[in-house]
C-alpha cells in the first residue's frame, strides 16, 4: 500500500525548532574560549531533535541554529529576526557557562521556550540557567528548565539520557503548540442533542490554542452530493475499495425497520461521498479548482473538525459514522496517510483532546463515550462469570458509533504487541488486519436515515491514555487524563455486556492504573470523576506529555495518575506551591492566563 505523505495539508509552513547558543559575551579570552563548546552543544541538541522527531505528516522536524552565539541584546534580536524568517515555532537556549540573562533570553511571549544549562563545574551553565529562569519568571514569561543530574566535563559533547528525555518531551509539546497556531476548527453543523461540548467557545480556541473557528451548515453536504462537487474519479476508486475491503455486518434492526438492499447500496454511495466532501471541507482539494469550483478547492484550513449529525442529519440522511471513522484512521483507498481529526456530534472539546493526543503521538485516536463502569459484582450478576486478571477490579466500557479510528482495533503491533502507530510505520498487512477486524453494521433504529457504524473490539494489552478537556465556568478549560491499558474479556462476558449497550458499535474495555487514593482509588472512582460523556484515547502512556503541553497553553490538569518524577512544567510552577502540585498548576495557569490572551 502506498504512503500518502504531504508536505503540509494546511496553510503555512511546518514549525521549526530554534536553537539559541548562549555565551558569555566578554571578549579578551572568555568568549573566544567558549565559542566552540557552546556551538557544539547547540549542534548536538539539534541533531538529537531532528533525528528523533517527526511532524504528524511524516516530514522530519527541522532545527534552526542561530547564525552566531548570543552574548547580548543585539545578537538576541538578530536571532529572533532570523527565526521569524525561518518559521521557528519553539526555542531552546543552550549554554555551558555563565552569561548575561536579561540580555540574552528569548522574550517572545507566544513562543514555548526552554533553557538547557550544562551541568559542569568549570564554567557552570547551571548558574546561567537559574538566573535566566528567574528573569523569565519575573517578566511573566514561563520557561522550562532542563538540567542533567550528573556533572559533566567541559567539552563533553554527549547528552545524558535524562536531558534527552526532557528535551524531546519539551520539543514535542512545543511543536504541538506551534502546529495549532493559526489553524481552524471547522464546525459542520451545530449542537447535537443538547451536548454542551458541541457549543463552540471562540474565546477558548482563540486565547488558549491560537486557532480560529469556521462554520459550515450540513446542507453543504447535500449541495456537493447533488451537484457532484467532489473528485468523481476518486469517488469511483474509493467506492470500489470499500466494496472490496469493508465487511458489512449483521443488521440487528427489527424486520419492519430494516432498509432494503437497494437502500443499503445507496447508503454506501452516500457515506463515501460524505467522506470525500468532509475531507475537502477541512483541507481543500485542487481537483475541485480544475472542475471550476475554485472557492470550494481552498477548504477551511481545519486541523480539526466535528460533524453534528444527530438529529438534524441522521433523521433523514445516512450517519456520518463512516466519514468520521475513515478520516480519523491512518489509511484509506489512497494508502496510509496522516489521520484527520473529526469528532462525532461536533463535540469540539473532544476534537481538541483528540488533536492534542495526535500531535503528541503522530498516531490516530479513539473517540468514545465513557459509557459504563462494570463492577466485578455487576458482571457476575449479568453474566454468571467473574472478572479476572487486569480486569478483576472492574472495567470501563468505552463505546461510540462515531470516529473510533480503525487503528483502534489494535491490529497494528510494536514488538509483537497491539499498538497504534504513525502511518509511516504501518504495513500493508496491518492495514488488512485492521479492516478484517472491523465490521460495518447497518445503523440502528434511531438513525432513521440509515448508514453504517464501525464494529470492532480493541485488543487487550495496549498501554493507552484516556483524556478530555472540559470547560468550567469560573476556571476555563481543565484537562483530565487517566493512563491505563486495554483489556480483553472472555467472549461470553464480552458478548453479554456488549449486547446490553449496542452490539453494532466499537468497544474498548479500559482499566486505569490505580494509585489507591483520590480519583484513582479504584476503577469506579475514575468513572465517577470523569467530567463528560466523551473521551479521547491515545496509544501509549502520554500523561506526562499532555501535562507538559497543557502547561504551555495554561490549561490546568484536574485529574491525572502520572508519577511526580515524570512531570515537566515551567520552572516557575513550584513557586505557586511546591508541596501542592495540582493546586500550584491551577494558580499558575490563572496568574499567567491563556497563552494568547
Amino acid at each position: 500500500m502506498e504512503q500518502s505523505v504531504r508536505a503540509n495539508s494546511w496553510q503555512g509552513s511546518l514549525p521549526k525548532i530554534g536553537i539559541r547558543p548562549i555565551i558569555d559575551g566578554r571578549r579578551g579570552g572568555i568568549r573566544e574560549s567558549l565559542e566552540e563548546p557552546t556551538m557544539k552543544m547547540a549542534q548536538a541538541c539539534a541533531q538529537l531533535l531532528s533525528g528523533r522527531l517527526r511532524h504528524p505528516n511524516g516530514m522530519p522536524v527541522e532545527c534552526v541554529i542561530a547564525e552566531t552565539t548570543i552574548g547580548g541584546a543585539a545578537e538576541a534580536a538578530r536571532t529572533a529576526e532570523h527565526f521569524r524568517r525561518e518559521g521557528v515555532g519553539v526555542t531552546i537556549s543552550v549554554t555551558p557557562s555563565w552569561c548575561y540573562p536579561l540580555e540574552t533570553i528569548d522574550t517572545d511571549p507566544h513562543m514555548p521556550k526552554a533553557i538547557w544549562g550544562f551541568n559542569g563545574t568549570e564554567r557552570p551553565g547551571a548558574v546561567y540557567l537559574a538566573a535566566a529562569l528567574a528573569a523569565h519568571n519575573q517578566k511573566g514569561l514561563p520557561a522550562f528548565g532542563i538540567y542533567g543530574k550528573d556533572v559533566q566535563d567541559m567539552g563533553d559533547g554527549s547528552i545524558p539520557s535524562d536531558v534527552q528525555e526532557k528535551l524531546l518531551q519539551f520539543a514535542q509539546a512545543g511543536l504541538a503548540v506551534a502546529a495549532m497556531r493559526g489553524k481552524s476548527y471547522l464546525s459542520l453543523g451545530g449542537v447535537s442533542m443538547g451536548i454542551a461540548g458541541c457549543i463552540v467557545d471562540e474565546a477558548f480556541f482563540q486565547n488558549y490554542l491560537g486557532m480560529r473557528n469556521e462554520y459550515v451548515d450540513m446542507t453543504e453536504f447535500v449541495r456537493r452530493m447533488e451537484r457532484g462537487i467532489y473528485d468523481r474519479d476518486e469517488y469511483a476508486r474509493a467506492l470500489a475499495w470499500v466494496k472490496e475491503h469493508c465487511r458489512t455486518g449483521e443488521d440487528v434492526n427489527p424486520p419492519s425497520l430494516r432498509r432494503t438492499a437497494e437502500q443499503k447500496e445507496k447508503d454506501w454511495e452516500s457515506v463515501v461521498k460524505m467522506a470525500l466532501i468532509g475531507r475537502d471541507l477541512m483541507i481543500g482539494n485542487p481537483k475541485l479548482a480544475e472542475m471550476g469550483y475554485e472557492e470550494e478547492a481552498l477548504g477551511h484550513n481545519a486541523i480539526a473538525a466535528g460533524f453534528q449529525g444527530q438529529r438534524a442529519w441522521t433523521d433523514h440522511f445516512p450517519t456520518g459514522d463512516f466519514m468520521e471513522a475513515i478520516l480519523s484512521s491512518s489509511f484509506d483507498w489512497n494508502g496510509t496517510r496522516e489521520p484527520l481529526i473529526m469528532a462525532t456530534e461536533n463535540d469540539n472539546l473532544n476534537a481538541v483532546t483528540m488533536l492534542l493526543g495526535h500531535l503528541l503521538t503522530n498516531s490516530a485516536q479513539i473517540f468514545a463515550d465513557v459509557r459504563t463502569y462494570w463492577s466485578p459484582e455487576a458482571v457476575k450478576r449479568a453474566t454468571g462469570q467473574e472478572l479476572s486478571g487486569a480486569a478483576s477490579g472492574g472495567v470501563i466500557h468505552l463505546i461510540n458509533s462515531g470516529p473510533a479510528a480503525l487503528d483502534g482495533t489494535g491490529e497494528q503491533t510494536i514488538g509483537g504487541k497491539p499498538a497504534m502507530k504513525p502511518f509511516w510505520e504501518i504495513t500493508d498487512e496491518e492495514v488488512s488486519r485492521c479492516l478484517a477486524a472491523t465490521q460495518w453494521r447497518p445503523a440502528i433504529d434511531f438513525f432513521r436515515g440509515g448508514g453504517y457504524s464501525t464494529d470492532f473490539t480493541t485488543r487487550g494489552g495496549m498501554p493507552v491514555t484516556m483524556a478530555r478537556v472540559n470547560l468550567i465556568k469560573g476556571i476555563g478549560p481543565v484537562l483530565q487524563l487517566a493512563e491505563g491499558s486495554t483489556v480483553e474479556l472472555p467472549v461470553d462476558i464480552h458478548r453479554v455486556l456488549d449486547e446490553r449497550s449496542d452490539p453494532t458499535w466499537p468497544t474498548t474495555w479500559f482499566v486505569p492504573r490505580l494509585t489507591g487514593s483520590g480519583a484513582f482509588k479504584d476503577v469506579y472512582s475514575v468513572m465517577n470523576h470523569w467530567g463528560s460523556n466523551h473521551c479521547a484515547v491515545s496509544y501509549g502512556h502520554i500523561g506526562s506529555e499532555l501535562i507538559t503541553l497543557a502547561s504551555m497553553l495554561r490549561i490546568p490538569v484536574g485529574m491525572h495518575n502520572v508519577d511526580e518524577d515524570r512531570l515537566l512544567r515551567p520552572s516557575v510552577w513550584p513557586a505557586f506551591g511546591a508541596n501542592d502540585p495540582t493546586g500550584a498548576d491551577y494558580r499558575a495557569c490563572q496568574a499567567f492566563g491563556p497563552l494568547y490572551r
